[in-house]
């Protein structure tokens, strides 16, 4: 069975939940670390961390992690810990890979939303609507560093590959 770690906070404590609640449907063990006092101590929150935890990391979204991203990417690196995010900004930053909602495709979605309203339709008369696109974002020169082998078939997937 696998197992990871995931960084919350009070702002993301739904998914932390979430994740919690998909991981025992999938069979996947997942321990929650809460982060609550700023700055955030990444060093002293993995202190708490089951050693067969310390293998993989994903941070939830919330906008204290979000404004720390490169100490999030630089933590990781430094513990040779694969790390996932739902923001390629964090992939941007060092992190191992991001999945998460398209956003070039809900602006395009915007766009279309926006000229409807411009041209009379009425917003609440519009249909709400799902992402239905994900981009996978993978960072090779992390994936180097810490000595993670990306298998070719996921490349191949990948939205976008940062060498």
């Amino acid at each position: 069975m696998q197992a990871a770690t995931v960084f919350w906070d009070r702002i993301s404590a739904d998914q932390w939940q979430a994740a919690r609640s998909a991981g025992e449907t999938f069979g996947f063990r997942l321990a929650g670390i809460e982060l609550r006092d700023t700055p955030y101590d990444y060093d002293g929150a993995w202190a708490k961390v089951p050693p067969d935890h310390r293998s993989a990391l994903m941070a939830s979204l919330s906008p204290l992690f979000f404004s720390d991203r490169q100490r999030i990417a630089d933590f990781a690196l430094r513990h040779r810990v694969s790390s996932m995010f739902a923001l390629r900004e964090f992939v941007d930053a060092g992190g191992l890979l991001s999945f998460g909602v398209s956003f070039a495709t809900i602006g395009r979605l915007t766009a279309a939303y926006l000229d409807r309203i411009a041209k009379g339709a009425k917003p609440a008369d519009l249909p709400i609507e799902q992402p239905t696109k994900f981009d996978l974002v993978i960072n090779l020169k992390t994936a180097k560093a810490i000595g993670v082998a990306i298998p070719q078939s996921i490349l191949l997937r990948a939205d976008e590959v940062i060498d």
